[in-house]
């Protein structure tokens, strides 16, 4: 068995283990997952009062094949678009009125519910870090190894992430540099090491605190030590004291921060500004019966990005996402952060809307269009580590092209645009949106993934 197949074995048990202790905090924090996230489209039943959106005139050609499907999701706000599509009726004006929202106990439980989908009593598709649709494709983060084929239709969100710290360590050079805070990470190695968590392994929010610690001159594998943990498990482990550190979207690093037990270090839109997030993707086989209805789901969604984009809505859309059958908190710890004002902690105050959660539309362009050259960033950023063979990357990248071009539709994310007459300056006409540059002036050109790894210092890959 590989190093890698180890690695997700070790890290499943961990998430199943978690799932289970999560369940019980869940419910009494989020409500009791998994469950159906909302009422019909006409009623909000997160008790708002939201209004439906009176349903189109469809023509026949583009007439959902079903009217049903069930997503799941996780409550951080990266979930936003498919609970206002939902709430506010964005999905039946496009001819999908039975939604479905499944809220889920962690990235693993979504996994396990997508692989045996909703005949079995999981899930359709919906939300997921990157690159888990790639994962689950070529089988890699499944029982038994199973292909299931996923297609990634549209990115969710750019940035709404942070990496909270433990308030011990507030005062000892904990901040978007890392470097000053190099020498206390050393020394805690060799007792007690320093712990920072995430919520799945080998995607986004692992690969925040790997890239923040490696800036910093820290290898993330031999000197500090990474944990998985569901994310509403993350204030009580602060609170005990079993991690120093965590990686997850909001509202939990300004939760944490608002129960006075750690500070965020710093927001990861300050690490990569306007960077990928979260994605929505389908089991392939459901979007290949179904294409009509694919498309009736990505424009719900993509008015509902819209709409978040106002940022004038975004104070009812706290009201909509705390409510008891999504988040279940108190509105006011997403509104500050929706509008890029953010009390860091530790005396620091931020309020800058550009590093708010962005839905349709940010500084770079698209947000909702689903570029393939950040697909490439996720994969070799898989290789560096050692969670994918470096043959992704060889030969300009071909492999990794190849999965990318089986998971990533953006060309029906593209049919769907254009059916609901987005203006044309609005849809992308090239799959990469260039050349990526991050807080420490390393850069990622699309073109040259060897050349990106092998700038970089700190990596497992021999390249």
């Amino acid at each position: 068995m590989s190093e890698f197949f180890k690695q997700v074995s070790r890290r499943k048990f961990i998430v199943t283990a978690g799932a289970s202790a999560s369940a019980i905090l869940l419910k009494g924090c989020l409500g009791n997952p998994p469950e159906a996230g909302g009422g019909s489209a006409s009623t909000s039943s997160s008790g708002t009062g939201a209004t439906a959106v009176p349903v189109a005139n469809i023509s026949p050609d583009q007439k959902p094949e079903t009217t049903k499907v069930k997503l799941g999701y996780i409550p951080i706000v990266e979930a936003a678009a498919l609970i206002i599509a939902k709430e506010k009726g964005f999905f039946a004006k496009y001819g999908m009125p039975d939604v479905e929202l499944s809220k889920q106990a962690s990235w693993g439980s979504a996994r396990d519910n997508v692989e045996i989908g909703s005949a079995g009593g999981g899930i359709d598709g919906g939300q997921w870090q990157m690159p888990m649709p790639h994962l689950i494709s070529e089988g890699l983060i499944t029982k038994g190894n199973q292909k299931i084929p996923m297609y990634l239709l549209c990115q969710l969100i750019t940035q709404g992430n942070g990496i909270a710290v433990a308030s011990k360590h507030a005062g000892k050079g904990f901040g978007l540099e890392m470097a000053s805070a190099k020498g206390l990470i050393t020394q805690l190695k060799s007792s007690t090491p320093f712990t920072a968590a995430h919520t799945f392994p080998q995607v986004n929010q692992d690969f925040w605190i790997r890239y923040w610690m490696a800036a910093g001159g820290i290898d993330p594998d031999a000197d500090i030590k990474l944990l998985t943990v569901p994310a509403a498990q993350t204030v009580a482990n602060m609170k005990t004291g079993t991690m120093d550190a965590f990686s997850t979207g909001d509202p939990w690093p300004y939760r944490i921060v608002k129960d006075k037990i750690g500070f965020l270090a710093m927001l990861t839109g300050e690490m990569w500004r306007n960077h990928p997030e979260e994605y929505f993707a389908m089991r392939g086989d459901w979007v290949d019966k179904n294409p009509k209805a694919t498309k009736a789901l990505l424009k719900g969604i993509m008015e509902a990005q819209q709409w978040l984009d106002n940022f004038d809505n975004r104070k009812e859309a706290a009201q909509i996402l705390g409510g008891r059958n999504y988040f279940n908190l108190a509105p006011e710890i997403l509104a500050n952060p929706f509008q890029g004002v953010y009390d860091m902690g530790d005396g620091r105050k931020v309020d800058d809307k550009k590093l708010a959660a962005y839905y349709w539309k940010d500084e770079k362009g698209s947000v909702s269009y689903p570029y393939k050259s950040h697909d490439l960033w996720f994969i070799t950023e898989s290789v560096r580590w050692g969670f994918l063979p470096a043959d992704y990357i060889a030969n300009g990248a071909a492999k990794a092209k190849e999965l990318i071009d089986r998971v990533n539709k953006e060309n029906i994310w593209k049919e769907a645009a254009k059916e609901m007459n987005i203006a044309a300056a609005d849809i992308p006409t090239d799959t990469s949106r260039g050349v990526e540059e991050f807080f420490d002036g390393v850069k990622f050109d699309p073109a040259k993934p060897e050349e990106y790894l092998k700038s970089l210092k700190i990596k497992k890959v021999a390249i």
